[in-house]
């Protein structure tokens, strides 16, 4: 399978990880359940190397991902060059044990 379906439709899936990859490279570090940090993951970690390319083409493609200007802009200025010789690897996942009430594994997913 190539992704987890997170129990969502395809739009709002498509939502749910527009937002949290949002919300994540604006702050650094967020929690959330395991399965989702695994796939906000893999999605950071492409805009994370958009933006060490760091041309104009980049920038768009970007764009038409992260649903903040300012976050797109601190991805290329801040983020991209912090990690210019790292080959992968820009994010690390803690647990943190089971959520109360659902006792659904928690995560902390956070940049290095």
């Amino acid at each position: 399978m190539a992704y987890r379906k997170l129990n969502r439709d395809c739009g709002q899936r498509r939502a749910l990880l527009r937002n949290a990859v949002t919300s994540f490279l604006a702050h650094g570090r967020i929690t959330t359940t395991e399965a989702k940090a695994k796939e906000i993951r893999s999605l950071s970690e492409k805009m994370i190397t958009l933006a060490k390319k760091g041309d104009l083409s980049a920038r768009r493609q970007a764009l038409s991902y992260i649903m903040d200007e300012a976050v797109v802009k601190k991805l290329f200025e801040t983020i991209g060059p912090k990690y210019e010789d790292r080959q992968g690897g820009y994010t690390r996942i803690l647990k943190v044990g089971p959520r109360r009430g659902d006792a659904a594994p928690m995560v902390v997913l956070e940049l290095i």
